[in-house]
């Protein structure tokens, strides 16, 4: 139900035929957008670093000094509902101050009985391994997760970390109406998903290699996500790092100063968008770093003829209806889709949402397909020829 019909690519610039051709708008010529810095004052997320692991698939992973997530340079104010949970009355402690206690089935627990988790793992960084997926269930009012900014979840390259569907009814059956309930509202913060692994894994249409979610809310803060992946093909599947469908009362998915990626050999792949992806849903994207991350599909959507489709969104992939996506203090370089919009490919089927970029960098994001003229980087079709751009430097 989400693929685009053939006359969208053929008007973006794509042949029918499937070569595709450089997309078309109004826009200004290739040059860099100028225009004033955003009035904004500085992110109120919090500013404890994330760990940033090495590969591994042991309990424990050799790490390196901890460093702050997103883009430190970004000045996009952040509204209340984005900024981080409180965690002064946690509801459960993984770990008595040493890593002896942070296991796999402490966080396995902790996540299925909902409520605000924290960590007492020593002050050294950790990684933690987990056996299985950590599920939600769906009775839950709020799920919090909070690292601290030394706590790393692996998935280690073998499965999904975090898994949210309010329509899997596994999870518990809660309400007819499970793609618009109003919770879990679950929120990760303070964390690094590492080497998370959806590939195979197709519930919902796929996606989603550190963290799924359907239905509820979603919110991401001061997080780092790093080589993540999910399947390599497939028109629109996608979201090495976070995938979501549906969320409550159409609200947005808020991810605040948070980076996917961030060094050569640290970024997400998937068959579309390396690392985000949403299918009708709206995402304010506030401070935070996506790099080297790709979109490594083969044939766009819907799929040009021998090929399996994808290759869109070297960061971020969205596609569906009615929804918004807003980026803002927010740098995309160093990302690369083998299709269209090396950087965000944005696609409102009735051409009733819009993207709008303000007091950002995007910047060495290319793609072998397709990109809207003028907007280097990005692919768009949505109300009017081009998305909104406002002090950022395009490039």
């Amino acid at each position: 139900m989400f693929v685009l019909l053939l006359t969208v690519l053929t008007a973006a610039g794509c042949t029918p035929g499937g070569t595709p051709t450089t997309a078309t708008s109004t826009g200004p010529p290739g040059s860099p957008l100028a225009g004033p810095a955003a009035a904004a004052s500085p992110a109120s997320a919090p500013s404890s670093a994330s760990a940033r692991p090495s590969p591994t698939t042991g309990h424990q992973a050799k790490t390196v000094a901890a460093r702050p997530a997103g883009n430190r340079a970004g000045r996009a104010t952040v509204p209340v509902a984005a900024r981080a949970a409180g965690t002064s009355h946690p509801d459960h402690v993984i770990g008595h101050g040493s890593p002896a206690g942070c296991t796999s089935a402490a966080v396995l627990h902790a996540v299925a009985a909902g409520g605000v988790t924290t960590f007492n793992c020593g002050r050294a960084p950790i990684t933690i391994t987990l056996t299985r997926t950590a599920k939600v269930f769906n009775a839950h009012p709020d799920v919090v997760l909070d690292g601290g900014g030394t706590v790393t979840l692996s998935g280690a390259g073998k499965r999904r970390i975090l898994y949210q569907n309010t329509c899997d009814q596994a999870q518990g059956w809660t309400t007819a109406h499970c793609n618009d309930q109003d919770h879990p509202r679950l929120t990760v913060q303070n964390l690094t998903f590492a080497d998370g692994n959806a590939t195979g894994q197709r519930t919902d249409g796929g996606g989603g290699g550190a963290i799924f979610v359907r239905g509820g809310r979603v919110k991401v803060v001061n997080s780092v996500f790093i080589r993540n992946r999910c399947d390599r093909s497939g028109p629109d599947l996608g979201g090495a790092a976070l995938r979501v469908l549906d969320q409550s009362g159409h609200r947005p998915v808020y991810v605040v100063a948070s980076t996917f990626g961030g060094a050569a050999g640290q970024g997400g792949s998937c068959s579309n968008g390396g690392a985000l992806s949403g299918i009708g849903v709206s995402w304010v994207i506030l401070n935070s770093l996506f790099s080297h991350n790709q979109a490594i599909g083969d044939g766009a959507n819907p799929q040009r003829a021998g090929t399996a489709g994808g290759g869109s969104g070297g960061a971020i992939y969205t596609d569906g209806n009615t929804y918004t996506v807003t980026l803002s203090g927010t740098r995309i370089e160093d990302n690369h889709a083998r299709e269209g919009g090396g950087a965000v490919f944005y696609v409102s089927n009735d051409h009733t949402g819009s993207l709008t970029i303000t007091g950002s960098t995007l910047r060495r994001n290319p793609n072998q397909g397709f990109s809207t003229r003028g907007y280097p980087g990005i692919f768009y079709l949505g109300t009017g020829s081009h998305p909104t751009v406002s002090g950022s430097s395009l490039g």
